[in-house]
């Protein structure tokens, strides 16, 4: 996969793929407009939704309703460096969703593909290229 960032303007900062822009800003406190998420902002958020792709998967491959069901997600941040420490996804159901599944819907969470990358981290290989 191959992604193209590009800096269109202020603080923001663009990624390009598979037909899709996805637009980053700064807080106006950072420099930026507030017209967009920040990159970190995005990277939380696409630990939470790939988590939900995974339930809303399991409940539909077994016709389960999702009505009434959403991950809250918290971040636990390391107050003296900033840096996330922890954090926690509660899946949260209605009364009516059948008690037999919690466990099936950790496990179904469990296997989002973001947060195995987290677990598993690939190598990072930074470099500069002079294109004409």
């Amino acid at each position: 996969m191959e992604l193209v960032i590009d800096f269109p303007g202020g603080a923001r900062v663009d990624a390009h793929f598979n037909g899709f822009t996805v637009a980053t800003d700064q807080p106006a406190a950072g420099g930026g407009d507030n017209s967009a998420p920040t990159p970190f902002a995005l990277f939380l958020a696409s630990i939470g939704t790939c988590a939900g792709i995974y339930v809303l998967g399991f409940c539909k491959q077994r016709q389960l309703p999702t009505e009434g069901i959403r991950i809250v997600q918290t971040v636990h941040t390391d107050r003296a460096t900033g840096m996330t420490e922890k954090i926690d996804l509660e899946i949260q159901v209605p009364p009516s969703f059948p008690e037999k599944y919690y466990d099936a819907l950790i496990r179904s969470a469990d296997q989002c593909k973001v947060k195995k990358t987290l677990e598993y981290p690939p190598a990072f290989n930074v470099y500069t290229k002079v294109v004409v």
